[in-house]
């Protein structure tokens, strides 16, 4: 298919089309289309950022054509609100000129507006797992008229603990439906849980399953510790031309508030914002905004947006810490070198994370190129607090491979104590004879 005309797609699609300016259908819209359109179970596994939303919005947009009922007759589950919200944008985009009804439901806010929308009836619920069941259960939702159930990035709905959720809602939804699942990775057992649902599917696999985009590149730098990393980072940020629109990706809250405040001392908090589990829905959604919008330069923030955010033109991924689920590291580069543009993707990574490294170049397929630090850039010593815990996650990672290694944090018996527990039959730990081998209750 060279041109989305080539899917026969009704006249309002071909205009939200053209005017969203989608010239050439990506290879993942170029094989799902058709079949979605033709009514078969899907298993999607391709690159993100290579247009997987709209190799299923478009076909079930198709198929919807035009508002009937009051209760829905699509289901789009997303793991996250933020790729539940970025699922909602790709509809609104293309049903501009559709009498289609879309509700977007997630947790965080309270359900009192979503009931109300609900209630004046709707074609298309996005949602996040556990609010579907939320509002399912107290009646505001009715699923008899449901023929299309979409998951979008289904192997980290398993790996969030949604599977319970997954398998209460496949009870309550019509047995008779289309089953889309769509992912950059899918592993094993996934593809064991989705033969739960899936009717004989049509397996597309664009791409070998997580392999990074061929338009981002990576490399590394070997970095000892927080502040050495802190030092590097504020390096590459003097650059402000090539680095004029950049995620900084860290593995807890601490971290991404540390980095944050920062960046924020050395670049002004007009050019900063930072987004995690902790933070506000409205706060979250203000920032993302910010970012796409271009009005800030730097976003960080934890994998809670490793997906789902579609931005366009990031020029750089940072990742300031490797990490420890390494699924993980596909999705945070595919926030750059989206839509056939070019982008970098750069990991930081001290000692303790070169294992993580390691099971990443085997997850990709490649290694990962290594360049030397920057003239200039100051490597700090590493304190002794920090030491120890890259020793013991070292230690943790030995272990995991090797059961019996003891690790260098192993308690071992002092010699003097060892031998003060000799004849304790007879003498206790307070040197007191007794008399006889044990204790007499009186």
């Amino acid at each position: 298919m060279a041109s989305f005309e080539d899917f026969k797609l009704n006249k309002q699609l071909q205009d939200a089309i053209a005017e969203a300016g989608y010239k050439e259908p990506t290879e993942i819209q170029q094989r799902a289309i058709m079949p979605i359109l033709a009514g078969q179970d899907i298993m999607g596994v391709a690159q993100t950022g290579t247009g997987k939303t709209a190799a299923f919005v478009l076909p079930m947009l198709m198929k919807l054509k035009y508002a009937q009922g009051n209760d829905p007759r699509a289901l789009i589950l997303s793991p996250t609100r933020e790729l539940a919200m970025q699922i909602d944008e790709h509809i609104r985009l293309f049903s501009v000129y559709l009498d289609l009804r879309t509700v977007l439901l997630y947790g965080g806010l309270g359900p009192k507006t979503q009931k109300e929308q609900l209630a004046k009836g709707c074609d298309i619920i996005v949602t996040t797992p556990g609010r579907f069941l939320d509002l399912y259960l107290e009646g505001d939702i009715i699923t008899k008229s449901l023929k299309v159930l979409v998951m979008d990035e289904a192997d980290k709905m398993m790996d969030m603990g949604f599977i319970s959720k997954i398998h209460r809602i496949l009870e309550v939804v019509p047995r008779k439906r289309q089953n889309l699942l769509f992912s950059a990775t899918m592993g094993e057992l996934v593809r064991k849980i989705a033969g739960d649902f899936l009717a004989f599917p049509t397996v597309i696999e664009v791409t070998e399953q997580a392999t990074p985009a061929t338009t981002v590149t990576q490399s590394l730098y070997d970095v000892p510790n927080m502040k050495s990393k802190l030092n590097l980072l504020q390096h590459l940020l003097k650059n402000d031309e090539s680095f004029h629109r950049v995620m900084v990706f860290c593995k807890t809250k601490t971290v991404a508030d540390n980095v944050f405040h920062y960046l924020a001392r050395k670049h002004g908090e007009e050019q900063v914002r930072v987004i995690h589990a902790n933070k506000g829905q409205n706060t979250r959604i203000n920032s993302i905004n910010a970012f796409k919008e271009g009005n800030i330069r730097i976003l960080v923030a934890t994998d809670v947006a490793a997906r789902g955010l579609d931005v366009s033109n990031v020029s750089h991924v940072i990742n300031f810490d490797v990490p420890i689920v390494i699924e993980d590291y596909v999705h945070r580069i595919g926030r750059t070198g989206r839509a056939r543009n070019i982008g970098d993707a750069i990991t930081f990574c001290n000692p303790g994370e070169q294992y993580y490294i390691r099971k990443i170049e085997k997850l990709i397929r490649q290694p990962i190129p290594i360049l030397e630090v920057p003239e200039g850039v100051f490597m700090e010593p590493t304190g002794f607090e920090e030491r120890q815990q890259i020793a013991r996650d070292i230690d943790a990672q030995i272990r995991k491979e090797n059961p019996d290694f003891k690790g260098a944090f192993h308690e071992k018996k002092h010699p003097r104590k060892a031998k003060s527990n000799v004849g304790t039959s007879k003498k206790g730990a307070t040197g007191i004879k007794r008399k006889g081998k044990a204790f007499k209750k009186r």
